[in-house]
């Protein structure tokens, strides 16, 4: 049987100091940062994936061990196995995949935790439920930790790829006070996705709520505009 023992075995085996270094940094892991804490092996997100791929069939059991670690990348393997499984799953299976990943999600304290896994399962379980299902989105947007609001908003990508937009563009709206800098950038890149779907949507939004964007969420949302009008609304 397939153990989270030998996930953190197979995972010691890429480890890399220089790597670990350099990750800790770029997660930003020092005293007072969004990832303060947080422990690097220095694992690169390719191994990660070859090693969730050897250990497909773990047991939610053994996941959530790797999810109540310490260290991200046995963090990130378990979140990529708990993705797999849902894409590869029936829809029993998926059901309790997405309540699976809501019990734990606590455990998704990382942007990069947050985008691999929120729209695949928690977005795609609810494209086909009801808008009183969807309302858990809301709740976590109006949550106090910053990985629950970004999980929110980058929750609605898989609601945009089918030309979904209006939980979208509403938690868009809700969140433009934010004041974090992670959160920005998810709403930019939200609103960029609209536009890519539908440009005339994205325009109608920025029209109304551009006085009130941060700059941050403004700059990614804008980022496939024209020169000409990303100067007109950088200006607005």
């Amino acid at each position: 049987m397939d153990r989270a023992s030998d996930i953190k075995k197979s995972l010691r085996g890429f480890a890399n100091k220089e790597k670990a270094k350099i990750l800790a940094r770029f997660f930003k892991t020092g005293k007072g940062e969004y990832g303060n804490s947080d422990i690097f092996l220095g694992v690169m997100v390719p191994q990660q994936r070859k090693i969730a791929a050897e250990f497909k069939n773990l047991s939610f059991q053994e996941i959530k061990k790797l999810l109540k670690s310490k260290i991200h990348e046995e963090r990130l393997t378990g979140l990529i196995i708990l993705v797999n499984q849902y894409k590869s799953g029936n829809e029993i299976l998926r059901e309790k995949n997405f309540k699976f990943y809501l019990k734990n999600i606590s455990c998704v304290n990382n942007w990069d935790l947050v985008d691999l896994s929120c729209r695949d399962i928690a977005g795609n379980y609810l494209i086909s439920c009801s808008e009183k299902n969807r309302k858990i989105l809301y709740k976590l947007a109006k949550s106090k930790n910053l990985w629950h609001r970004r999980i929110a908003i980058v929750s609605t990508w898989a609601f945009i790829r089918i030309g979904d937009f209006k939980d979208a563009l509403k938690i868009s709206e809700m969140l433009l006070s934010d004041k974090h800098d992670l959160a920005h950038k998810a709403i930019g890149w939200m609103l960029r996705e609209v536009g890519k779907k539908d440009e005339p949507t994205l325009r109608k939004f920025l029209n109304k709520n551009v006085s009130k964007m941060p700059r941050t969420t403004l700059r990614y949302a804008i980022e496939r505009f024209s020169e000409k009008d990303r100067k007109k609304y950088l200006i607005m």
